[in-house]
C-alpha cells in the first residue's frame, strides 16, 4: 500500500493512497494485507444479494452430501474480496476497470478460511486515447490460510498518471 501525506491547507494534511501509472514496474509483486476471514454470514448475505440460488452456498444439509461435505464460499465473493483487498495497492488511482480475464477457482474456500492475496504486474503501456493515463495489467492470486491457491485472475485497468488523478477538495 502506498500512502503519502498531502498538505491540503494551513496546518491540515490528508493521507492519500495508491499508485500512479509511473509507479508500476513489470514483475513487481504487491502483497495485499490485511487478510479477510470469510464467515458463513458473509457467504449467505452475498448469495442473497446476488440472487445466487445454488444450495452449495447456503444449504448445509445439501452440501453435506457433496464431495466437499460442507458449504463452500460463493466464487464471485472470493473474487470480489480479492479485488477489494487489492484496491489500495493496485487501483486506488484507477480511472476505470477495463476487464477481468482468466478467472480460475483452483481450490474451494470454506467459511472460517482466511483469504490473502497478491498481485504481480504483467504489463503496462501508455494509453493511445488518453495522454493522462496508462493501461496496467496484473495477475492477482488468492491464498487460504494454509498457503493453498484458491483463485487467480488477470485484471486490466486504466490508471492515472501523476498529476491527473481526481482530487477531492471537500472537507469531511
Amino acid at each position: 500500500m502506498v500512502a503519502t501525506i498531502k498538505e491540503v491547507g494551513p496546518n491540515r494534511y490528508r493521507e492519500t493512497f495508491g499508485r500512479y501509472y509511473e509507479d508500476f514496474n513489470i514483475g513487481d509483486i504487491y502483497e495485499h494485507r490485511p487478510g479477510r476471514t470469510l464467515t458463513e454470514t458473509d457467504n449467505t448475505w452475498f448469495t442473497l444479494l446476488t440472487m445466487n440460488t445454488h444450495p452449495m452456498h447456503f444449504d448445509a444439509e445439501y452440501a453435506k452430501h457433496s464431495e466437499f461435505g460442507r458449504c463452500i464460499i460463493c466464487s464471485p465473493l472470493t473474487v470480489a474480496v480479492m479485488v477489494g483487498m487489492s484496491v489500495t495497492d493496485i487501483s486506488q488511482k484507477a480511472i476505470a476497470n477495463l476487464g477481468w480475464t482468466d478467472i480460475r477457482m483452483t481450490h474451494p474456500l470454506f467459511a472460517g478460511d482466511t483469504l490473502t492475496a497478491e498481485s504481480e504486474v504483467l504489463g503496462k503501456r501508455e494509453s493511445a486515447s488518453r495522454p493522462n493515463a496508462g493501461i496496467v495489467t496484473v495477475k492477482t492470486t488468492g491464498f487460504n490460510q494454509d498457503g493453498k491457491v484458491v483463485c487467480d485472475f488477470q485484471r486490466t485497468m486504466l490508471i492515472a498518471k501523476q498529476g491527473f488523478d481526481v482530487e477531492v477538495k471537500a472537507k469531511y
